[in-house]
């Protein structure tokens, strides 16, 4: 049988790129697979997206993640959406099938299976705040509600800016979605069984910042989630455990919505575990 040198293609399309660890994480997948697959960072500027997006059909490429600042623009470019991109009304993972490049957003899918695998739980009837009001907000908020969580509450400092999601993934979802603004330290006055800080909050390098949100508020067993994943013990989430709450990291969801990239392009399912790990070795290098 004669070799194969020819590698297919998948990648990133955002700028900056460089320090995206994303592909990390699925060169590990494609390796314990034994795929030859590659993924590469692409630098590409708001002004030549689209010539990015015309170039996946010349050099055959099998699918594309986006990031900041295309999740948006790249719609247009598109053949289609999957419901749930078009609920959250952005696109982080493009797929090809049938020759149309099809908008997908594994954000908060990747945050429901972490939220089911990891912490096992299960967001059927659970009353979820959720802070922040920016694309991961709407992506894990979207998912929550579509997944049957009974109730969710986004709180924002920006009252137009969270009135206006809320707004928005109501009539995607029907669900019962509420907006609390954020004024000072926040308060769970509530019920609630998970917390989830959807903003940025904590990210390298600012790792000493923390929510404003008093843990003391909650119940015994509440789960904290963060959306954070560098570095996956935030402040936030040391707290929660001293406090003796049960935890979610961002890594988590991470992993899991690369995990749900890998099988759209690849029709296979990876080895997750050689993902996260390969993750949190860039990570701690980095």
């Amino acid at each position: 049988m004669s070799a194969n040198y020819q590698a297919e293609v998948v990648g990133v399309f955002g700028q900056p790129v460089a320090e995206n660890p994303t592909g990390v994480m699925q060169e590990a997948g494609f390796e314990a697979a034994g795929l030859n697959w590659r993924y590469l960072n692409f630098e590409v500027p708001p002004s030549r997206l689209g010539a990015a997006m015309q170039a996946m059909d010349a050099l055959g490429m099998r699918g594309i993640n986006l990031t900041i600042p295309h999740k948006v623009a790249v719609i247009e470019h598109l053949d289609e959406l999957s419901p749930e991109a078009q609920a959250i009304g952005a696109v982080n993972t493009v797929r090809i099938d049938g020759g149309k490049k099809i908008g997908e957003n594994t954000d908060g899918k990747g945050f429901l299976r972490g939220l089911r695998n990891d912490a096992q739980v299960d967001p059927v009837g659970k009353r979820v705040v959720m802070l922040g009001a920016g694309g991961a907000a709407r992506a894990i908020g979207t998912e929550l509600v579509l997944a049957g969580a009974s109730d969710l509450l986004v709180v924002n400092r920006s009252r137009e800016r969270g009135e206006t999601m809320v707004a928005d993934l109501r009539e995607a979802t029907g669900g019962n979605v509420r907006f609390e603004r954020w004024l000072g330290t926040f308060k769970v006055r509530g019920a609630c069984d998970l917390l989830v800080n959807a903003t940025s909050v904590g990210l390298y390098p600012d790792v000493d910042a923390m929510p404003d949100v008093a843990l003391a508020s909650l119940a015994d067993g509440t789960l904290v989630a963060d959306a954070v994943f560098n570095p996956p013990e935030t402040r936030l989430l040391a707290a929660a455990r001293t406090r003796g709450l049960l935890t979610l990291d961002g890594l988590s969801m991470l992993v899991y919505q690369g995990v749900i990239a890998f099988e759209m392009w690849t029709g296979q399912s990876p080895d997750e575990a050689a993902m996260k790990s390969a993750l949190r070795a860039a990570l701690a290098v980095g």
